[in-house]
């Protein structure tokens, strides 16, 4: 049982991941995140305050048992499917975490220093999610999707806006890891 709680390796989750997006293409569906929070965001009633969500959402009401999913499945996967066992990290990386305040760094897949619930609605913690939140926003509709969508849509679809956008989306990666990072720890 306990191989269940391991994360899945590349040659199962892969395929998987294929094969939902398949279904997607076969359906004439778009897989991505940010366009299915547009549509929550339409539904809410966003349209009475921005003309960008003047959209009819019912061709997209899949995006709703998408969402949904994603919640339900993260849920299950952080309370059922993970284990506390270590993980193999480098000990100079650990020794670099430890240094920004990381301490059970190797310890956990997700350390109480970002995926806590007293960490998150502190004053440090709500302000970095709070910009993130506006960063990621406006990269998001910058770049016309997520990167979800460009990266496993577009990509596979070998649309070259969606190949800017991922390697934009790495750029970025490193900036934040190699730079700020150290910086707001």
């Amino acid at each position: 049982m306990d191989y269940i709680l391991q994360p899945w390796p590349w040659f199962f989750s892969g395929p998987l991941i294929a094969f939902v997006l398949f279904l997607f293409f076969y359906f004439g569906q778009n897989f991505g995140v940010s366009s299915n929070l547009e549509t929550l965001c339409t539904i809410s009633g966003a349209d009475k305050f921005s003309d960008y969500f003047k959209t009819d959402w019912r061709p997209k009401d899949w995006a709703i048992a998408f969402l949904i999913g994603l919640i339900i499945g993260g849920f299950i996967a952080a309370n059922y499917l993970s284990n506390e066992s270590t993980i193999s990290l480098n000990p100079e990386t650990i020794q670099e975490l430890d240094k920004l305040g990381f301490k059970d760094a190797g310890k956990k897949l997700m350390p109480a220093e970002l995926f806590s619930f007293e960490n998150a609605f502190s004053l440090k913690g709500f302000v970095l999610l709070f910009v993130a939140g506006i960063f990621i926003g406006f990269g998001t509709r910058y770049a016309d999707g997520c990167t979800s969508g460009h990266a496993i849509t577009g990509l596979s679809s070998l649309q070259l806006p969606s190949l800017v956008a991922v390697i934009g989306f790495f750029i970025g990666g490193l900036i934040m890891i190699w730079i700020l990072f150290p910086i707001l720890f």
